[in-house]
């Protein structure tokens, strides 16, 4: 059985389409209780019947093995097992077929619900009570006619796996940029704020944090009432907007677009940081206006895209 995935959405319409599905726990009395859970349709490229699996040694616990899907042989990990439930054999009956920060992943899931359409203003943050559950790797909830549905940060989750070792890129230490710039990232992954700034920050560079593109928006307005009071413009503050595309409140092509077509911040440069690794989404981001398009977290790659934003500053 397999899900066929719908087209992207529009840019800058700040929503998203995203799979719900299950993760089942028992309980003491023998019920069973139904994780809902979602993850964006952009990061998935099916949904499959449980594969036959490989046994490989030496791996973390959470990797149950190797599938070959599509004439490619991925890793296969347990969520349940993140999630540190007991894993019943007859729950292990579909596989997401992941691919994003160049990697593709098999994850195991217990059920594949629905397609949600939602709006990122929608998603709101999770109750420090159940991120601390989950390790903090929850971007976002959103009601729903089921129950709270959670939207994990998976790539965080892969990292807390040591699954992906584009996470350990470490940036040279030695190499500082000629121009220091002032960047405003919006990233709301705790794990990606964490990468980006050090990279940055070991440039040379000054970097101003926020955790959505709500937040990132409110800061520059900010930024942009300072500048008129002093008779200066926001460039005089802020030299780059560095954007995920995947945030609750806002998302990164909503927040491009508004920059890109909000006087004031007309020729503030642009650059969308993003899990997305596809064409499509690439697209997406220079169709709003995105100065740049960058996939996590490549180090040197971030820092010439800085550069060449710097020296254009010059």
């Amino acid at each position: 059985m397999e899900y066929g995935l719908p087209e992207t959405l529009k840019t800058g319409q700040n929503e998203l389409e995203i799979i719900d599905f299950r993760i089942f726990e028992r309980n003491e009395d023998g019920s069973i209780y139904q994780w809902i859970l979602g993850v964006n349709v952009a990061k998935v490229r099916e949904v499959l019947r449980m594969p036959k699996l490989t046994k490989v040694p030496n791996m973390p616990p959470e990797i149950e093995g190797m599938a070959e899907i599509r004439g490619e042989l991925i890793p296969v990990v347990s969520l349940a097992k993140w999630m540190k439930i007991p894993e019943e054999e007859e729950f292990k009956k579909y596989l997401l077929f992941m691919e994003f920060l160049r990697e593709k992943v098999g994850v195991i899931i217990h059920a594949a619900k629905r397609i949600r359409r939602i709006q990122w203003s929608d998603i709101k943050k999770a109750p420090d009570i159940l991120n601390t559950r989950l390790n903090g790797r929850i971007t976002g909830v959103v009601d729903t006619e089921e129950g709270l549905l959670l939207i994990l940060d998976f790539e965080g989750i892969l990292n807390d796996m040591n699954l992906l070792t584009v996470f350990n890129v470490e940036p040279d230490k030695e190499r500082k940029s000629k121009k220091k710039l002032r960047i405003l990232v919006a990233e709301d992954s705790a794990v990606a704020r964490k990468i980006i700034k050090d990279i940055l920050e070991s440039a040379g560079h000054e970097v101003i944090m926020t955790e959505s593109g709500k937040q990132a928006w409110e800061k520059l307005n900010e930024i942009f009432e300072r500048a008129k009071a002093e008779g200066k413009s926001v460039r005089d503050y802020i030299d780059l907007v560095l954007t995920d595309i995947e945030m609750p409140e806002m998302d990164g092509l909503t927040l491009t677009n508004l920059i890109k077509h909000t006087a004031g911040f007309l020729n503030l440069p642009v650059v969308v940081n993003t899990t997305l690794s596809d064409e499509a989404n690439k697209q997406k981001a220079f169709s709003v206006g995105a100065d740049d398009y960058l996939v996590k977290f490549d180090a040197s790659h971030l820092i010439e895209l800085v550069d060449k934003m710097g020296a254009k500053a010059l």
